[in-house]
């Protein structure tokens, strides 16, 4: 065992020294695709602002590197990674990660999202990196312009569909996982991140959020039919979509400023689809943190 573990590093350093060596933040990832470093800061009184000021390695995404010798340094103090995260929103090619969670057996079929969204908004995906994970879905490459920032998302797109930009990372191909490996679609090895169409920039980068307008204590404004349809649209659900689609819904509630007049009523959606008020109250706290920036659990699906 201790040989297999040594040959899954030794080829994990080696895929990420390649993916340097095209310009690609790198650092060491564990099995369970979290970074193989522990923290210099673990057991600190929360909350620990250090991004790596403090020049220890351990900071995650924040060590990434394209220093062949920085990258060799941090698998070194990380002998049991099994594979690399490359970091998103980074100089030069500032990557934009579109992964599309296959999930047909709940009814979440991002693919098919990903081409109704383009349909709507006149955009087509161009050929690039396309990388299949162990669970059948895809990580879509992509490059963003300088003068964007891209925010990491979870389901606001469309269910199934997460974002990583800047801040995030994407598991790099060659990457071993508890669940398998992580490898390069068939054709597109060759090809480069393609950038990011703008009609999906657009979508990816949500104006600002405007405060909810002001009235008497106690009496939010109602959120009128944008609201209503969200309460459809969690109603809609069936059996293995319910978690998902409420965390969708109520994240879309919070970006546009009403999440929190619309709660109770997305609560009581939720419940008539046959969640409990527990599990339909932790989805939206869920998707307030997110869209507040607090971090962020998502909510397991049903089953």
């Amino acid at each position: 065992m201790a040989t297999i573990d040594r040959q899954t590093a030794t080829l994990a350093l080696a895929h990420a020294l390649a993916a340097a060596g095209r310009g690609l933040p790198v650092f060491p990832l564990s099995a369970t695709k979290l970074p193989a470093l522990r923290s210099p800061h673990h057991g600190e009184q929360p909350p620990v602002h250090c991004r790596g000021e403090c020049g220890l390695p351990g900071h995650g995404v924040h060590d990434a590197t394209t220093d062949p010798a920085a990258v060799r340094a941090l698998f070194a103090a990380a002998p049991r990674a099994t594979g690399y995260g490359i970091a998103c929103g980074r100089a030069p090619h500032r990557l934009v990660g579109i992964d599309l969670d296959i999930d047909t057996a709940h009814g979440n079929d991002s693919v098919g999202a990903l081409q109704q969204l383009a349909l709507q908004h006149l955009f087509t995906i161009p050929p690039t990196i396309t990388v299949l994970t162990p669970s059948g879905g895809r990580h879509l490459w992509l490059t963003g312009p300088a003068d964007t920032t891209v925010p990491n998302s979870a389901g606001r797109l469309a269910p199934g569909i997460d974002v990583r930009g800047s801040g995030g990372y994407l598991v790099g191909p060659g990457s071993v996982t508890a669940h398998g490996r992580y490898r390069l679609a068939p054709g597109t090895a060759h090809l480069p991140p393609a950038p990011c169409p703008r009609a999906l920039l657009r979508l990816l980068t949500p104006p600002r959020r405007e405060p909810t307008p002001s009235g008497p204590p106690g009496k939010e404004t109602p959120p009128g039919r944008r609201g209503e349809g969200l309460i459809q649209f969690v109603l809609a659900a069936h059996e293995g979509q319910r978690n998902t689609r409420l965390f969708w819904a109520a994240c879309r509630a919070y970006e546009h400023g009403f999440g929190d007049a619309l709660a109770d009523a997305l609560t009581a959606a939720a419940v008539r689809t046959g969640l409990t008020e527990q599990e339909a109250r932790a989805a939206i706290a869920s998707a307030e943190r997110l869209t507040r920036g607090r971090g962020w659990h998502h909510p397991a699906d049903d089953h």
